[in-house]
């Protein structure tokens, strides 16, 4: 079984048994929106001395737990499931996902950027590549997010994302062209 150095951050227990499938790793649970403060030195001991993976839910609540983590440790990594690999039934959630994909979620672990990397992309970009403003933009960039290992957005945070991790002109021009 692969072993991951950093810790994983996971909402819940059952989220923590399907990583234990996966990987061989220290993981740490939020207990979902509610985080008890007993956690937070936890994830602190963890950060500091062997980095963590945020792996949280596709969904609206995962994201809310991934911003307030990576507020407080900007140099966390984020790990992403795509939607559809995390549902089962109607529900949604990283308890739902095989342990290949994620295996390869946490492989696909993406740091922020620090500063800039030359290439801020804009509203334009996302509107070249028809990720906003065309029928069929919420698929793409849905797609896209996948590809690249970042999750999907609407266009505003997809393409705060898109800058937020430092993915190049050239990365996404080259992966939105596999769109096609």
């Amino acid at each position: 079984m692969e072993k991951i150095r950093e810790a994983i951050i996971v909402e819940g227990k059952d989220d923590t048994a399907a990583v234990k499938q996966a990987v061989s790793a220290i993981i740490i649970e939020t207990h979902g929106f509610g985080m008890p403060e007993y956690i937070w030195p936890v994830i602190d001991r963890a950060y500091r001395e062997r980095g963590i993976i945020v792996l949280t839910d596709p969904d609206y609540a995962g994201e809310k737990i991934r911003r307030e983590i990576a507020r407080r440790y900007p140099d966390c990594k984020h790990a992403f499931l795509p939607q559809g690999k995390a549902m089962k039934k109607g529900d949604i959630g990283v308890e739902n996902a095989a342990p290949q994909d994620i295996r390869e979620a946490l492989q696909n672990a993406r740091c922020t950027a620090e500063g800039s990397n030359g290439d801020v992309l804009t509203m334009e970009d996302m509107s070249v590549l028809g990720l906003t403003g065309s029928s069929d933009a919420r698929r793409r960039r849905e797609k896209l997010g996948n590809l690249l290992s970042i999750g999907y957005g609407n266009s505003r945070t997809f393409l705060r994302k898109l800058n937020q991790f430092g993915i190049s002109r050239e990365e996404l021009y080259h992966r939105a062209g596999e769109l096609e």
